[in-house]
Parts: structure tokens; C-alpha cells; sequence
């Protein structure tokens, strides 16, 4: 079965810039930190409990790489509600302020600060936001700079 994923596009003017979307309930468990850091992050405070508190953070934290993956799982399930991108080139700034430790759960803050119409494919835009991810304490654990590609609706035929 095959979806016709145009269905699902967010055109790249619907966005405004100053535009805020709220999302996601992430709980992030300690066994999830600990198959995550035994897989791609491997250091003794993400793996065990006891000899993490001895570290700089004082307890079992879950790597920042593993809070990148839950923040793009909220964003994608908050896509499959709104409408999907075309994908990204990236992201600029990536900055974890907090540990992320058992039992926080996560949300997502992306506010849209700056929209560019591709210049060499006019069929796209870029959507820049800037993406905060936050525990249930409303404090900011890591943020970066998103780079949506979105399709354009001039290039679609003004749909």
C-alpha cells in the first residue's frame, strides 16, 4: 500500500514567522537510558545508576543524543497530526543546557523565526525554528536551530 505523502505537505506559506507550536508528553525511563547509552553513547553515567552519582550530574542522565532522538519522536508524531516536511538540511546550535534524568518527561516548543524561499529550487522554502526541548519543570534541556524544507505552493499550482 502506497500513501500519497503530497496529501499530507505543509505548504511553506502557512508558516509565519513568530508562529509557536507546543507539543508532546515524553516520559523517559531509566532502562530507556541505559539501552540507548549501551548502543550509541556508552559512558558510565548514562549506563550505571550507582556510579553515576559520583559524576558531574549527580545521578543516572540520559545522553544528549538520546534527547535528540525523543525531541525529533515528538516532532514527528506532532507531524503525523499537522501535516509532514520535505526533510531538513540540518540544524545549527545544538545546545543541551540540562540533564535529562529518569522519570522527566519531555515536551517541545519550536517557534518559527525566519522563512527563506529557496533561490536555486523555487519548487521549496526553508522554515528556521527555533526548537526547545523542556521538562515537566518548564525548564530548557536542550534547544537548537531547525531547517525545515516545505514544498511551495506557487511551484504545486497555487494550491
Amino acid at each position: 500500500m502506497t500513501t500519497d505523502v503530497t496529501q499530507t505537505l505543509i505548504p511553506f506559506e502557512s508558516f509565519q514567522v513568530g508562529q509557536v507550536q507546543e507539543f508532546g508528553a515524553y516520559e523517559v525511563t531509566e532502562e530507556e537510558i541505559i539501552e540507548f547509552a549501551s548502543k550509541y553513547d556508552p559512558q558510565f553515567f548514562h549506563l550505571d545508576p550507582e556510579a553515576a552519582k559520583k559524576s558531574l550530574f549527580g545521578g543516572l542522565c540520559a545522553s544528549g543524543w538520546h534527547t535528540c532522538a525523543m525531541t525529533m519522536r515528538m516532532m514527528v508524531d506532532n507531524m503525523e497530526r499537522r501535516g509532514t516536511s520535505l526533510g531538513s538540511p540540518g540544524v545549527d546550535d545544538l545546545r543541551w543546557r540540562k540533564p535529562v534524568y529518569p522519570g522527566d518527561v519531555l515536551s517541545v516548543r519550536m517557534e518559527v523565526v525566519g522563512l527563506e524561499p529557496s533561490k536555486s529550487r523555487p519548487q521549496i522554502g526553508i522554515v528556521l525554528s527555533t526548537v526547545q526541548t523542556r521538562n515537566q519543570k518548564g525548564e530548557v534541556v536542550m534547544e537548537f536551530l531547525s531547517k525545515g524544507i516545505f514544498p511551495r505552493r506557487e511551484a504545486r499550482g497555487g494550491e
